[in-house]
């Protein structure tokens, strides 16, 4: 059953005719016929009595409400289609690190707002694999999030680079590592950390450099808010290495002290991430371009996104628009 039989079919039912229902349809008389005779065909009964007028049959009787029902449901859809084509969305969703919400997307979301007044902005605050996999699972439409190559490795994705911060670390005032102006790699291994909960890519990134420096990780508490960390900080002797801009805060604080690390500098990349056929929807794209101007690209620690045609075509597409 073809949705083209369904409406040959109600054309028919609706004028009484093969002839006119060719010409409400603007086909052949004999194109109407052969989509009729395949739609009796397929369903095992007669649709119309063939006479001087076409009535139903009572197969056509019983199918008649639910040709309507597929006819106006299909036209529903494509509606919603083209209105979310012409950027009549009525949300859009977006999943950010910590940081992020906290101190670039502030500016981005309040333009967006003026711009897009009708679409309504939902942002929630997530650890970077969180938010990639609420993008995959399409609860999201934008991930803005620590890159991990292995989780942003998908032909679909298309993967921005914004910027690349270094990691530094957040004392009490008062620690005895605030004395240095850069801190060894080797006297920082020495103290307790407070780090990001599993499933936040700082975690991963600390863990990993410990690694290398051929050192565990103390990690005595795990938090998933910079408030949290400030807070914790500021008791006792732990330290947290935390990205630059999650840290502006703690520069006014007189109980915390920041200072950034000897080389070898640890750093981290922010990437927006998106899929490829979200970027043909107007308000998704112009939320890109504005995250681009707002905060930034990484010229130079750029991302290749998506490598497959289909990707190509799309990313062309937004960029147009």
């Amino acid at each position: 059953m073809r949705l083209e039989q369904i409406q040959a079919f109600l054309a028919i039912a609706e004028t009484g005719s093969f002839q006119q229902a060719a010409k409400k349809c603007n086909v052949t008389q004999s194109t109407i016929s052969r989509q009729i005779q395949s739609l009796e065909a397929d369903l095992g009964l007669s649709l119309f009595h063939r006479s001087t007028q076409a009535k139903l049959t009572l197969g056509g009787e019983r199918l008649l409400p639910h040709a309507k029902k597929i006819c106006q449901e299909w036209q529903t859809a494509t509606q919603e289609l083209a209105d979310l084509l012409t950027g009549k969305q009525p949300e859009l969703c977006v999943a950010a690190i910590p940081s992020i919400c906290a101190y670039n997307l502030p500016p981005v979301l309040q333009k967006f707002c003026q711009d897009y007044p009708a679409v309504q902005l939902r942002v929630t605050s997530l650890g970077s694999d969180r938010a990639l996999k609420v993008l995959k699972d399409g609860l999201v439409d934008v991930a803005i999030v620590m890159n991990n190559r292995f989780l942003t490795a998908s032909p679909e994705l298309i993967v921005d680079g914004l910027y690349t911060e270094p990691i530094e670390v957040l004392m009490a005032v008062n620690h005895p590592l605030a004395q240095y102006q850069e801190i060894p790699w080797s006297e920082i291994v020495h103290y307790p950390q407070i780090v990001f909960k599993i499933g936040y890519g700082m975690q991963r990134l600390i863990q990993d450099h410990f690694q290398r420096l051929g050192v565990n990780l103390n990690a005595v508490l795990e938090l998933n808010t910079l408030d949290a960390f400030r807070g914790m900080v500021r008791q006792g002797n732990a330290i947290a290495l935390l990205p630059k801009t999650a840290l502006f805060d703690a520069h006014y604080d007189p109980t915390l002290a920041v200072r950034p690390t000897s080389e070898p500098t640890l750093n981290r990349q922010v990437v927006l991430v998106t899929t490829c056929d979200r970027l043909q929807i107007p308000p998704i794209a112009h939320f890109r371009s504005l995250v681009h101007k707002l905060i930034g690209i990484d010229a130079a620690n750029p991302i290749a996104t998506a490598t497959s045609s289909n990707s190509k075509t799309a990313l062309s597409h937004a960029i147009a628009i």
